[in-house]
């Protein structure tokens, strides 16, 4: 009898900012739920990682963190096999963070475009934080610990994963083959932009919530950017434009050509076309809704999935630490 073929890892993560948006959804959540059953999955909540730029707020971080674990295991994220885990609880990451600090220049942490690029997004270039530049560091400790093959990342993200695979590189050649190098798994994540046509964001509250009901996105969706040159139902319209015929591509494929005829021929108006999205996206997410309804009001089930996966998280943890200390002769 053959031995079963251990699965490749993956370490994905989010920081906690509380409900997610469709944004979220579609650019992130149902590409976990895709690879679940592929590869053996982690979920890290990095609240460490909020610290960077929000630690003003740390009172906040762990009703957000509640929130958007509800939002991923509504999405299907199944906590069985795919463990959930809290960064601050699992203090091995510190450790495994520290001892990777010294293992990089600050001058290639500042080289780093990723960070130079949030740092302007933030208007933090002047006050950036030691511990802003070094959160590719602390995220090199968070894939290294479990050991992940894989990060699924964009384009933009690929420098982070160089880093760790540099770090992992030098590990390894001064004390030991311990740590796999990940290689990026390059996903081209869909970009759903906000009701405004920027990218969604709840910080400029251009989103619609995963958790909004159906009343909620109507009036959304009401006040949605569409096209300025079709003023009235009869007015050709121009779909290439338009967000909702964006939404349309997403939400309701099957009906695409359809609705960019109608409204290239002006015989499709913008209202009845929002009303009509409107439907097709409360369909979508009506699985969602339901699971999420759940869960909203069985919330000790939702920690009890955060600290079981997190418990589990630490028994991976403790070993990959006690290789750690074997190879370096030390702690």
């Amino acid at each position: 009898m053959e031995a079963a073929v251990k699965k490749r890892r993956i370490l994905s993560g989010m920081r906690p900012t509380g409900k997610l948006h469709l944004g979220h959804l579609v650019g992130a959540l149902e590409n976990w739920v895709a690879l679940q059953h592929e590869y053996q999955n982690f979920h890290l909540v990095a609240d460490w990682h909020v610290l960077t730029t929000d630690y003003q707020r740390t009172d906040e971080i762990w009703e957000n963190t509640v929130e958007m674990v509800t939002d991923w295991v509504a999405a299907g994220i199944d906590p069985k096999i795919s463990p959930i885990l809290v960064q601050s609880q699992v203090k091995e990451h510190a450790e495994l963070h520290l001892i990777f600090s010294m293992l990089v220049t600050l001058s290639r942490l500042e080289r780093n475009p990723a960070v130079k690029e949030q740092a302007k997004a933030l208007g933090l270039e002047k006050v950036i934080s030691y511990g802003h530049v070094g959160y590719p560091v602390l995220q090199a400790a968070d894939i290294l610990m479990y050991k992940a093959n894989l990060v699924p990342v964009g384009e933009d993200q690929v420098p982070h994963v160089e880093i760790t695979r540099e770090i992992a590189r030098k590990f390894n050649s001064l004390y030991g083959n311990v740590f796999p190098e990940p290689e990026a798994k390059l996903t081209k994540f869909a970009r759903l932009p906000g009701l405004d046509r920027q990218r969604m964001s709840k910080s400029v509250g251009n989103t619609i919530l995963m958790s909004d009901a159906p009343d909620e996105i109507w009036q959304k969706l009401r006040g949605a950017i569409t096209d300025e040159l079709k003023v009235r139902k009869g007015d050709p319209g121009r779909p290439e434009v338009c967000l909702i015929f964006t939404y349309h591509q997403k939400f309701n494929p099957g009906e695409v050509a359809e609705i960019e005829r109608d409204c290239k021929s002006g015989a499709l108006g913008c209202v009845d076309c929002k009303k009509h999205i409107h439907q097709k996206i409360v369909e979508y997410l009506a699985p969602i809704a339901e699971r999420r309804a759940y869960y909203v009001s069985h919330r000790e089930e939702v920690v009890a999935i955060i600290e079981d996966g997190t418990s589990r998280a630490r028994e991976i943890a403790r070993a990959t630490m006690a290789e750690v200390h074997q190879a370096m002769k030390f702690g």
